[in-house]
């Protein structure tokens, strides 16, 4: 497959997910992978630090538990 319909495939998937959190954990992963080699300065690393800790505390995450229960599902419902 090349890198054309490997992408149209993507944004078919991305477009049908209605989960903000999965939606988030994508951009997350697209934004690592887009950066040179995935390297950060320090500064940016101690920024996301930052900004994880304040939605921690805000109660802004997903547990374990619910995250492997949404797993489960999407394997009941092809994804």
């Amino acid at each position: 497959m090349n890198v054309d319909a490997e992408r149209s495939m993507l944004i078919k998937d991305i477009e049908q997910v209605e989960d903000i959190s999965l939606l988030q954990a994508i951009k997350a992963v697209l934004h690592y992978g887009l950066q040179s080699e995935g390297k950060i300065s320090v500064e940016q690393y101690n920024r996301e630090l930052d900004e994880a800790e304040a939605r921690i505390d805000r109660g802004d995450f997903v547990t374990h538990e619910e995250a492997v229960n949404r797993i489960r599902g999407w394997r009941k419902t092809g994804g």
